[in-house]
């Protein structure tokens, strides 16, 4: 059987999940999620010209004066009439500028005696010196943000001021995790000789806490056709996750179980290290997702399909994660045809790999603050040469 690329692996996986349903939520609930609809500016902003400064708002070309101060203007009490010749107001920073006036000329800057202004200082340089003028930051009718874009702390902000109480989003992803095998007991259980502590679900879940989820842990499914059947129907969610049981062993459930539940399969296998027996599959709306066992091999593997899968559902327009350029502290040998993401981290020369790469060793994977990443069939690298990582801590 030929391998999947882990590339051509995503575009599959993405192209079979459609988005989930839209919702209108109050900005303090947005946080975190993807717009469903561009952001649009339901007014200007600012609203009218205001001034940047404290000092005075006056005609630029009636300085150095002197200048007759009429009256003030401040934030939320602007000043009610029109300045005439030889006029100004005193103003502080964020009121709006009275009719007739065109620049500010900060307090710094100017002498005052009783109601007379001069200019005491270089003044402003030219004509509208000190303003924010009506519309500079947007316009009303402006799309601020497009579908798809995450809504940041900023963008609650920007929502805030463009007029919205509440915006357009993707509901939260319903995702369902498993994990299979005899010999699991749960975290903090008694564990026998033969036993091992399950340790992938809460670690999963912990991967995708941070995007728009609702997780449901489906425990431990014992290593029985009957059993992980009526897991995969009994499950609601937009994404079933498995860990364990998806290779060619005979205690490997995940396939047979997936197809007597109903479901189909779409892939299987990856040309990748760690995380080589991945399955995607469908099983009505959920995507299924089968990942290896062995923790580090279900850490890597989520963080390049789960991960990005959730992402894709609740609306982002980019999902994948995010690579950059590092260069290397320490020599690596040539690859074969398999992609490696290598456990590595940080030193003062660049990045460095972990001398182990063995898929069990969680303590490992706990010291990586990145996956060195080394293509199919790449050539051995030396220190300074460039790679590309990703980062996981």
């Amino acid at each position: 059987m030929t391998l999947l690329s882990v590339a051509e692996a995503q575009a599959r996986l993405f192209a079979a999940a459609p988005r989930v349903g839209a919702e209108t939520v109050a900005l303090a609930e947005a946080a975190g999620r993807w717009l469903a609809a561009p952001l649009i500016a339901r007014r200007d902003q600012p609203s009218a010209d205001l001034s940047a400064m404290d000092g005075y708002a006056l005609r630029f070309a009636e300085l150095p004066g002197p200048l007759s101060v009429i009256g003030e203007s401040a934030a939320g009490r602007a000043f009610d009439r029109a300045l005439g010749a030889g006029e100004a107001v005193r103003i502080f920073t964020g009121a709006p500028l009275p009719q007739g006036a065109d620049t500010i000329l900060v307090q710094e800057e100017a002498r005052r005696e009783g109601a007379l202004l001069w200019l005491n200082g270089a003044g402003p340089r030219a004509r509208g010196r000190h303003v924010r003028r009506l519309g500079q930051d947007f316009a009303r009718g402006a799309e601020l943000l497009p579908a798809g874009a995450r809504v940041t702390p900023a963008a609650i902000g920007l929502a805030a001021a463009a007029g919205h109480g509440a915006l357009a989003v993707n509901r939260r992803v319903r995702v369902a995790i498993a994990a299979t095998g005899d010999e699991l007991v749960p975290p903090g259980a008694p564990v026998g000789p033969a036993q091992l502590p399950e340790a992938n679900g809460a670690m999963l879940a912990a991967l995708i806490a941070d995007l728009p989820v609702e997780v449901t842990d489906l425990g431990i499914v014992p290593d029985r056709l009957d059993a992980l059947t009526d897991a995969f129907v009994g499950a609601r969610a937009d994404v079933i996750v498995t860990s364990g049981g998806a290779s060619v062993g005979d205690h490997d459930l995940v396939r047979p179980a997936l197809q007597a539940a109903g479901g189909a399969i779409d892939f299987w296998r990856i040309a990748m290290r760690p995380g080589k027996p991945l399955l995607a599959g469908r099983l009505g709306e959920a995507v299924v997702l089968g990942l290896p066992g062995n923790p580090v091999s279900a850490f890597v593997t989520a963080t390049l399909f789960l991960r990005p899968l959730v992402a894709a559902l609740a609306g982002a327009a980019d999902p994948l994660p995010r690579r950059r350029r590092a260069p290397l502290a320490a020599p690596l040998p040539a690859n074969d045809g398999r992609e490696d993401y290598l456990r590595g981290w940080w030193v003062e020369e660049g990045v460095v790999a972990a001398a182990t790469q063995d898929s069990a060793m969680l303590a490992t994977l706990a010291r990586a603050t990145c996956l060195i990443v080394r293509p199919p069939h790449a050539g051995a690298a030396l220190v300074g040469d460039s790679v590309e990582i990703l980062d996981i801590a």
